[in-house]
Order: structure tokens, then C-alpha cells, then sequence
């Protein structure tokens, strides 16, 4: 092992996401609060729709449950999905009695396939939730088509994707009923765990702000913070504890007003790969349709019909020189509760499996040098030179 291990990560927290957080716990107020709200509100102005609902949440499979137990999925219901995620996006259907439908990706972006999904609708089929993998956008103007035909709600899985554009709109203003993003350690902008979810709905909005919360009438904060006595409360659903402390909110704002810049820097590293990895028999991640911006959350690779080694291999010997690679994702047809509930084998998701078995997520964090991705560069074509 090198003595300078290049992680696969890391979070961009400056001075001041530290200020922010030393005022929030100077302030008394530690937990959702008064930063959590501004945070909300930011979020909307930032994604630049004044119709758009906010609510923040303690991570986006919370927002992700959220949302869909508000549009009433429920037992005897199916949810269509993607196979080529993490667990999070298909367990919270399993949440609510409901069941998940896997469908393969597009070879070529990673992300679902359109006319899988049309395939696979029935009767009981009530959503599709499309995930935006590695910050590249879905066919969203396919899978709205499908849905409207098919009278399906839908709910963006947009862990990867702040700010990504779909047709020029960013993702999280589409015509989809909700979309979820995540804030959790190694995502685009961080607040440690966190999410966001935003709709159009103010009725599914109320729902999930209700439903963070315990099932509460009305937030803590609005009850310790009024001006008159107002200890009551009401219970009116079984709800959950899914809400965003102000600590965390204090990272958001700060990290917020950055996430462009983090962007750009993403994107610059995204094109120094393209460069220093050109001459290496490796299949590149593809760019998003011109007009459109990519976040970059991941820089996945494939090792090429010309690779002389498997990708097992490859990520032994990039950690050997202390480079720090990941794999998104064991795909969930291979994991033992999706696989033998719904007796799924690789066979029906060829190119998922496909993509599985070659893929590698090289280094990608806002604060990566251009010798951090030189050095990435050189490990990569030793590794693949079997030096």
C-alpha cells in the first residue's frame, strides 16, 4: 500500500460549512428548526421553480418512502424500477406491503430502459421510480410518455443528480409527481446524512411533512417557537422520524451556494479522465445530450473487450498503489432478498449483468487535483499492462 492513499471520495467542507455549524450550536437550536426551514426554502430558490414544495429530510430513501407512501402506494401494488441501483430505491416499495418490478438499463448510460418498462406494466403497476445514475439524466420524456399513457405517478431517484438537467430543466422541476436527492457523504453537496424531497403537490407535500414527524399535527418547532402557549399536539397517522436537524441544514446552506461551483470542478475532472484514459482499453462513461449538464456525481468505467485482466483484478491493483476505486452497483437481481423473492436470474437483465461484471468507479470528488487524475491515470494503465 502507497503511504498516500487517494480515496474514492471525499466530502468539499470549507470554513464556511464550519461557521454555519458553530452558529447553529451556539444558537440553542440543534435540532429541525429554523436552518432546516431556510434550507428548504433555498433549496426551492436555488432549483428555481416558485411552485416547487421542499422538504428536507434525514436521507433520501426517507424522502423516497416519503413520497411514495403519500401518492398511496400499498399492498397489492407494483413499482417499477431500475435493477441497477442500491437497495434503498426498491426497499422502501417493500416498506408498504407494495412490490417491485426490476427492469434492465440502457447499455450504453447505465439507466433504465424506457421499453423495459413499458413491458413490464399491469394492472397493478402504480409507479416508476428512474434513477439518474452516476448524475447522467434518464429518457425522462420517454418514461413521463409511459407513465401518462399508463396513468402511473412518478418518483425521481435523484441521489446522483443535483444539478443535472434533463432538455434543458433541471432535474427536480421535470413533471414527475416527486423527486428525491440525497446529501449523504460522498454526493455532489453533503450535509453528512440528509435529503430533499420536492413536489409540485401541496397535498403530498403536507403528507410528508406530517408523516417526517410522527405523524404529528404540527412540527416542534412551530410549537415551541410560538408566541403563546401551544403545547398540544395530535397524532393523526403512524408516521416515522425522518426529519433534518438543523446541524445538518447548516452544511446544506453553505454547501448549496457551492454546488455549482462543485460542479464545474467535477465536470473539469470528468475531462482530464477522458484525456489521460483515451489510449486504454477501457469504455468511457458517455455525456449527456448537448444542451445538458451531467453532475458527475460517478466516473464509471468499463473494462474493454481488449482488457487483458478482469475487473477484479484491476480494483486489487489500484488499492495496491493506494488508489481507492468502487463498483455502483452489484446489481440487485444478484442480492440474495431481490433474487429469491422475486426469482430473478442474471439472464433476464443481460445488460445490467453485463455492465456488473466490467465496471469500475475511479476516484471523483470536487477536490481532486489534476495530479490526483494523472496519478489515477498511470495506476490505471500499469494495472492494465498487468505491471
Amino acid at each position: 500500500m502507497s503511504d498516500s492513499f487517494l480515496p474514492f471520495a471525499l466530502p468539499d467542507i470549507g470554513d464556511d460549512e464550519i461557521a454555519e455549524v458553530v452558529d447553529t450550536l451556539k444558537s440553542g437550536w440543534v435540532t429541525t428548526g429554523p436552518k432546516a426551514k431556510r434550507f428548504e426554502s433555498d433549496f426551492a430558490a436555488f432549483l428555481g421553480d416558485r411552485d416547487l414544495h421542499c422538504v428536507a429530510v434525514n436521507s433520501a430513501t426517507a424522502g423516497l418512502h416519503l413520497a411514495l407512501e403519500a401518492l398511496g402506494i400499498g399492498p397489492g401494488d407494483e413499482v417499477i424500477t431500475t435493477t441497477h441501483t442500491f437497495t434503498a430505491t426498491a426497499e422502501v416499495v417493500r416498506y408498504l406491503g407494495a412490490d417491485v418490478r426490476l427492469v434492465d438499463i440502457d447499455a450504453r448510460t447505465f439507466n433504465i430502459d424506457p421499453a423495459g418498462i413499458e413491458a413490464v406494466v399491469t394492472q397493478r403497476t402504480k409507479a416508476i421510480i428512474p434513477v439518474h445514475y452516476g448524475g447522467l439524466a434518464a429518457d425522462m420524456p420517454a418514461i413521463l410518455d409511459v407513465a401518462r399513457r399508463h396513468d402511473l405517478k412518478v418518483v425521481e431517484d435523484a441521489a446522483h443528480a443535483l444539478p443535472t438537467t434533463s432538455g434543458g430543466a433541471l432535474i427536480g422541476t421535470l413533471d414527475s409527481d416527486a423527486t428525491v436527492f440525497s446529501f449523504y457523504a460522498n454526493k455532489t453537496m453533503t450535509t453528512g446524512e440528509g435529503g430533499m424531497l420536492v413536489t409540485r403537490n401541496a397535498s403530498l407535500a403536507e403528507r410528508a411533512r406530517v408523516m417526517r414527524l410522527h405523524g404529528i399535527s404540527r412540527d416542534a418547532f412551530d410549537r415551541f417557537t410560538a408566541k403563546v402557549p401551544s403545547w398540544y399536539y395530535e397524532i393523526i397517522a403512524p408516521g416515522f422520524k425522518y426529519n433534518l436537524t438543523d446541524i445538518a441544514a447548516a452544511l446544506g446552506l453553505q454547501q448549496l451556494r457551492k454546488v455549482r461551483l462543485f460542479q464545474q470542478s467535477r465536470q473539469r475532472i470528468a475531462a482530464a479522465y477522458r484525456g489521460a484514459l483515451a489510449s486504454l482499453p477501457l469504455v468511457l462513461p458517455p455525456e449527456p445530450l448537448p444542451g445538458d449538464m451531467h453532475s458527475w456525481h460517478l466516473f464509471v468505467v468499463r473494462l474493454g473487450d481488449a482488457a487483458t485482466i478482469g475487473r477484479d483484478a484491476f480494483i486489487e491493483r489500484m488499492f495496491a498503489v493506494g488508489i481507492g476505486c468502487s463498483v455502483h452497483y452489484v446489481p440487485l437481481h444478484l442480492q440474495p432478498y431481490w433474487r429469491d423473492r422475486y426469482g430473478l436470474t442474471p439472464e433476464q437483465f443481460p445488460a445490467s449483468q453485463r455492465a456488473y461484471e466490467r465496471l469500475v468507479s475511479l476516484p471523483m470528488y470536487s477536490r481532486m487535483s489534476e495530479a490526483d487524475v494523472a496519478r489515477v491515470a498511470t495506476a490505471a494503465q500499469a494495472a492494465l499492462a498487468g505491471a
